[in-house]
């Protein structure tokens, strides 16, 4: 089997988290750090309570939702605040994906840590998260830190609103993609426990034969 690993490092620089020193080995015996970290730094996964779609909070989620098979679709020539839709997805004829997770790669990871990665991310448009929903997608990772507009408040609540409303999954903030050689994977995506959390920090592991 082979591994990657779709999850951004958590270090000091990175938005919405940030590290200090607990104790030293030299003083107290061991070395230990306090962690301070906004419940969707870095790769993370959202509750549907996240946009109160519904009262579900991240720890509700039962434990099989978290593997998934997924296909990889890419999206070619994507560009900078692109309303990604249904047509612009790489897909072969006959394309289907009732009970699957969509990795969608767009390459945008490779700007994390820029304004732009924030501020010009390319988007699911309200007709994909349609679309996603309505063909049965249980699990959505996007490379982007939001599968929305962050800056656009009614954007970002409706895109959020289609997807957990339809009970898909969103991991946002993955990286590596394109180390994946495949089409179709097995997907791990293990969430903080954080009791009635909006959303929280996740370990996401893509698996090739």
């Amino acid at each position: 089997m082979r591994y990657t690993d779709l999850t951004q490092f958590l270090k000091r620089g990175t938005r919405g988290f940030d590290i200090e020193t607990a104790r030293t080995l030299e003083k107290d015996h061991w070395n230990a750090t306090t962690l301070h970290i906004y419940s969707h730094a870095g790769t993370h996964m959202d509750s549907p309570w996240h946009f109160g779609v519904s009262s579900r909070t991240i720890d509700e989620y039962p434990v099989d939702r978290f593997f998934s098979s997924c296909r990889v679709i890419d999206v070619p020539g994507c560009k900078p605040s692109q309303a990604i839709k249904p047509a612009d997805l790489d897909l072969p004829a006959g394309f289907t994906l009732s009970g699957e997770g969509v990795m969608l790669r767009t390459g945008w990871s490779r700007f994390a840590g820029t304004g732009k990665y924030r501020d010009e991310l390319p988007r699911i448009s309200p007709e994909l998260a349609t679309w996603l929903v309505e063909n049965g997608v249980r699990m959505l990772g996007v490379e982007p830190p939001s599968v929305a507009d962050v800056n656009n408040p009614e954007e970002l609540t409706r895109v959020h609103t289609i997807l957990l409303g339809g009970d898909i999954i969103i991991i946002e903030g993955l990286c590596n993609l394109d180390k994946i050689r495949g089409k179709e994977v097995q997907v791990v995506a293990l969430p903080l426990k954080i009791y009635k959390g909006d959303g929280a920090p996740c370990r996401v592991i893509a698996i090739e034969p």
